[in-house]
């Protein structure tokens, strides 16, 4: 364990961010952890476990929790949000106006905001008030992380020192961090990758073969490129870890939540069944809308996207899903 670092809140209290708090803690950080359920924040304090979202992992006496939100961030150096998508907005209302001053927000969220079409960054400067805002992104499932088995990501801010300050705070011997000022592709590989995820689910499940996913994840990475860079991304950011690096983890690990729902799709599973048999977020399903949102708004060719879409809201056969991609008109490779 290093020296003391500083003081991290932590808001929601999920498995990715439980897998945070770990890492955080080993770096001899003080960390506490807010949830919108004070009862079930009380019964993680007494039986240092998080029973809901990270099973069998046991919480170090270092994780302190508390539901109330202004407590909560009283003193951080960081805050970190780690709440999906769906649920940000309405849990950073009662963040607006106490972050302490001077203190960045770092978002671990992977996926874009239905209607608005924001970004996680963007709904964080949007309520909070502050351009002080980072994401960090990369292949690192949260069981895996916890387990302090080798992971790598990247921190983005578009003040680098930021990044810095979050990389000084986080990096441990498992768990190692690059750091960028592209937000934007950081935050837009993290999130479009689970899309492409949900496709290689189901790819799998129809028992499509290598030779397929390695089509997709070409592919995929392609479509996440051109929308990336049309929305002012460096190309380049896809090429490592929060783009090529995530969508491959995502795309084969056991662990992943979209390849999980992908799966039982491809296994002729409806949607609804699968969701609510689920404790967890799949944010895939939300974010397949609004990337096709983007990518029809921007004029940008997804085809893999669009396809998820169709067998995601309107019913459409996986394998006539596939069929549709392969037999559409002959292109140059790009």
């Amino acid at each position: 364990m290093s020296e003391q670092q500083g003081r991290i809140t932590i808001i929601g209290d999920g498995g990715w961010g439980t897998a945070l708090a770990l890492i955080a803690i080993d770096n001899g950080n003080t960390v506490t952890m807010w949830g919108h359920d004070a009862s079930y924040l009380h019964k993680m304090q007494n039986c240092r476990e998080n029973v809901n979202f990270f099973p069998g992992v046991a919480l170090p006496e270092e994780l302190f929790f508390e539901g109330d939100m202004e407590k909560a961030v009283d003193g951080a150096d960081i805050v970190i949000t780690a709440i999906p998508t769906k649920f940000l907005r309405a849990a950073l209302c009662e963040a607006k106006g106490i972050i302490p001053e001077g203190a960045p927000v770092i978002s671990l969220t992977k996926g874009i905001e239905q209607n608005t079409l924001k970004r996680p960054s963007e709904i964080l400067e949007e309520l909070l008030g502050t351009e002080r805002i980072g994401v960090l992104s990369g292949p690192s499932h949260a069981e895996e992380v916890a387990a302090r088995l080798p992971a790598t990501v990247t921190v983005a801010a578009k003040d680098i020192g930021i990044a810095k300050l979050a990389q000084d705070m986080l990096m441990t011997g498992s768990f190692r961090i690059y750091t960028s000022t592209d937000v934007v592709g950081v935050e837009l590989g993290g999130a479009l990758k689970n899309v492409i995820a949900l496709a290689a689910g189901i790819a799998t499940g129809l028992g499509l073969g290598d030779n397929a996913m390695a089509a997709l994840v070409t592919r995929g990475l392609a479509e996440i490129t051109r929308l990336g860079t049309a929305l002012g991304a460096d190309p380049l950011t896809f090429a490592g870890l929060s783009g090529m690096g995530d969508l491959i983890t995502t795309c084969i690990s056991p662990h992943g939540r979209n390849r999980a729902v992908g799966l039982a799709l491809g296994a002729g599973k409806k949607l609804d069944e699968i969701l609510a048999s689920m404790q967890m977020v799949a944010e895939g399903v939300t974010t397949a809308v609004s990337a096709r949102d983007l990518a029809r708004k921007n004029n940008i060719d997804m085809p893999i996207t669009e396809e998820v879409y169709n067998i995601l809201y309107e019913n459409k056969s996986p394998r006539q899903a596939v069929s549709d991609l392969m037999s559409r008109e002959g292109k140059e490779e790009n």
